[in-house]
């Protein structure tokens, strides 16, 4: 402490190098908008997902709706436009595939010929009575219809298919969509009455990165002016907020840098990391320039108030900066990949910040000119006030908020696991307005695969398999969710039709398996190329790819469906019986799989962190009890958002964990004060609350409001993840507060009245 006064220049010079040094790693940090991080490498979901991908072709895709003004596709304008469109989609970069309703490959039979041709190659050329039989035959076309096409003709769509390299991800996605953009902008001007929107896995991955760097660019700022105001409000000194703003920057600048020495790849959870990181920094920054300014009021020069606020406050600050990344390293646990990094990063950034509070930032206020008018007394009358209510009520505030605290406990069980994936973006976002648009007028982006094995080569073609295949076709058409079915039965049900003069009485499964076999052959011979089947068959065609696409379903709507489908084929369809698998499946899961992988890192933050209080405490009681004000907070907010909001997605899911670090800090600040007036002064019960209320009531009350300021803006973002996880944790946070204002103080009159002081000697260089 003196020689950080002495020699404050050295402190700042030794600061700046050791942040600039890993600050340095910034240029090494690189950003990935693959949906598939969110999953760690051992979920089942993903495992299953990709083994089908790699059974199948890939199908990351982009589906392009065009939405005539006419409300009619069937013209000859609207027409041209799908085949330009096509034609100008099978250039865009990493494309294998383009499905659209002019290259739709159409059989019919001619004399004892199958002839597969596209559906439409010519627009201009067709009279009124051959665009109504076109009309008639595509709307008939079940592979085309709630697919690429809407039952009322309206709106038509065209699906790209890619085969990304993921050499990097986020060039190759911007490249894409780059193209993408052009292409539909040339359409657009060429035929104005023409309107284009688009979705599907590729415009959600770049959509990423879109939601990170506008929160990034707006939300940053925003949280630095709001916690600076408050900051100045509060403090009313302009060097303490200038120094603190230094704090801020630096701790964020280390953290992010050692993010990138340590090859952290950043996606949207932890692109969040330096909005958590000022906010928790300021924490630090509150608690010793209050307690330096309230030592400056009392008549100490500035030297002598920054060594007594260090003495105050290392401790506790050590303490709560330590507790609080505890409980974000044990984010470490989640089930999914970006809320450990975001876990990782802003621990390293609470620790950084403590040092920096501790080391730089008394060294900068040793130097800067900072003046505070002197009073004829230190305590706070705001705060003796609230204390004497709270004492004069502590009987009413013990049971009337015991009483709440119950309550909303027991609301807890009304909260749902349930979802939204689309939802995670902002209606702002276009890729979120697109993708509602498409999905009411055309179809959804939610699919589910289910590879359906035969169990021997070319088995396929058994009229056994394909009869089980087409039931199970028919079944899930007629669920509420389904849109639209594509399986290879319908494929073989046309080329019956086909193959017998387009007989209607012959749309059925093919009675022999060498029939169904040389159908097959015939129809995949005359296939042009992009347009095969390696899609929809595995190579020995022992198994079919079928796509049941859905509406925009809830996670809990998903999993009740994936156990009807489950129940009906083993009811039904035992020997082809499979799990779905698609990002829809895989992000309905996650949620359950994240709270349950954060069961046992929870636990483990909480032993720890009760570990270190009942140690630095020096009290196995005050140890326990710290844990009721530490648990409490959370399991409120809860209840409360059980009944305000009732639903827990991925994000919610990790914030126990994250608030568990942080509503320590109160109860650290509150009881170490405490103490410290029992054992150093010993003053009784009373007097010792009072004493915590004026010594660190207001650092408190400024802080709260300071993190809840911060975390609020973060429930400002575009991505309903960061939203809700930074909504939820300012409750946390402030009811937190309410919790060690209100309801600690008058348990500590019941369980350390004065004949059960504590009278052990505190040394004088442990703080409180």
């Amino acid at each position: 402490m003196q020689w950080l006064t002495r020699h404050p220049v050295i402190a700042l010079l030794i600061s700046f190098v050791a942040v600039f040094a890993l600050a340095s790693g910034g240029q090494r940090l690189s950003f990935t908008n693959d949906y598939e991080v969110f999953f760690g490498e051992q979920n089942p979901q993903l495992q299953a997902f990709q083994q089908l991908q790699e059974t199948y072709t890939k199908n990351d895709n982009i589906l392009i709706m065009l939405e005539p003004s006419g409300g009619d596709v069937f013209t000859p304008e609207t027409l041209k436009a799908v085949l330009d469109l096509t034609e100008q989609a099978w250039q865009t970069p990493y494309s294998t595939r383009v499905d659209s309703l002019s290259n739709f490959q159409y059989t019919y039979a001619e004399e004892d010929d199958l002839i597969v041709t596209d559906l439409i190659e010519d627009p201009d050329s067709i009279d009124d009575a051959q665009m109504q039989q076109l009309r008639e035959i595509a709307l008939a076309q079940p592979l085309l219809v709630n697919r690429l096409l809407s039952p009322s003709a309206d709106v038509t769509g065209l699906n790209i298919t890619f085969e990304l390299p993921n050499a990097d991800p986020f060039a190759e996605s911007s490249e894409i969509m780059a193209y993408i953009d052009a292409t539909l902008a040339d359409i657009e001007q060429r035929y104005p009455s023409i309107k284009t929107a688009k979705t599907g896995v590729v415009v959600m991955n770049k959509a990423f990165p879109e939601a990170s760097f506008k929160d990034m660019s707006t939300l940053i700022p925003a949280a630095f002016l709001v916690i600076l105001i408050g900051f100045l409000l509060f403090t009313r000194n302009i060097w303490g907020t200038v120094a603190s703003l230094i704090v801020m920057i630096m701790s964020i600048a280390a953290a992010m840098g050692t993010a990138g020495w340590m090859g952290i790849v950043l996606t949207p959870p932890s692109a969040s990391a330096p909005t958590l990181i000022l906010t928790l920094a300021v924490a630090d920054c509150v608690h010793f320039l209050v307690t330096m300014f309230q030592q400056m009021r009392a008549g100490s020069d500035k030297l002598a108030a920054i060594r007594e606020s260090i003495r105050l406050n290392f401790n506790p600050i050590f303490l709560t900066s330590l507790t609080t990344s505890i409980g974000f390293l044990s984010m470490n646990f989640s089930d999914s990949p970006p809320f450990r990094d975001l876990g990782t990063i802003t621990a390293i950034g609470v620790m950084y910040a403590f040092f920096l509070s501790i080391f730089f930032l008394p060294a900068l206020m040793a130097l800067l000119p900072v003046k505070v008018k002197a009073r004829v007394s230190n305590k706070s009358t705001l705060m003796d006030r609230f204390a004497n209510f709270v004492l004069r009520s502590h009987r009413f505030l013990f049971w009337s908020v015991g009483l709440l605290i119950i309550g909303l406990i027991a609301m807890l069980p009304r909260n749902e696991l349930n979802d939204v994936f689309v939802n995670y973006f902002d209606e702002t976002l276009p890729f979120r307005a697109e993708t509602d648009l498409i999905t009411e007028k055309l179809s959804g982006m939610y699919f589910v695969d289910y590879s359906l094995d035969s169990k021997e080569e070319s088995g396929i073609n058994q009229p056994e398999y394909l009869q089980q295949l087409e039931a199970f076709e028919n079944w899930l058409t007629e669920q509420p969710e389904v849109l639209h079915v594509n399986a290879m039965s319908e494929v073989f049900r046309r080329l019956n039709k086909n193959m017998h003069a387009d007989d209607q009485s012959y749309y059925r499964i093919p009675e022999s398996r060498d029939l169904a076999a040389q159908y097959l052959l015939m129809y995949e011979m005359s296939l042009p190329y992009g347009l095969d089947l390696n899609n929809q068959l595995n190579i020995d065609k022992s198994a079919t790819r079928l796509t049941a696409s859905l509406q925009t379903i809830s996670t809990k709507q998903m999993i009740a469906f994936e156990k009807r489908v489950a129940d009906w084929m083993e009811t039904n369809t035992p020997q082809l019986k499979s799990e779905g698998s698609s990002p829809t499946v895989m992000f309905s899961h996650i949620s359950k799989r994240n709270i349950l992988s954060m069961l046992s890192g929870t636990t483990i933050a909480l032993v720890l962190i009760s570990v270190v209080l009942i140690i630095a405490l020096r009290s196995l009681k005050f140890g326990l009890l710290s844990l009721i004000p530490n648990l409490v907070p959370a399991g409120m907010a809860f209840g409360l958002w059980a009944i305000t909001v009732g639903q827990i997605g991925l994000a919610v899911s990790v914030v126990v964990a994250m608030t568990l670090g942080i509503v320590v800090d109160d109860t650290i600040h509150f009881l170490s004060k405490y103490l410290r007036a029992r054992r150093e002064q010993g003053m009784n019960t009373e007097d010792a609350i009072r004493y915590a209320f004026n010594t660190v009531g207001v650092a408190l009350l400024i802080t709260t409001v300071i993190l809840t300021a911060g975390f609020m803006i973060l429930a400002q973002s575009t991505f309903l993840v960061n939203a809700n996880m930074g909504l939820l944790t300012a409750i946390t946070i402030c009811i937190a507060l309410f919790v060690d204002f209100l309801f600690l103080p008058p348990l500590l009159m019941r369980i350390d009245r004065d004949d059960q002081s504590e009278s052990a000697p505190l040394p004088s260089a442990s703080a409180a």
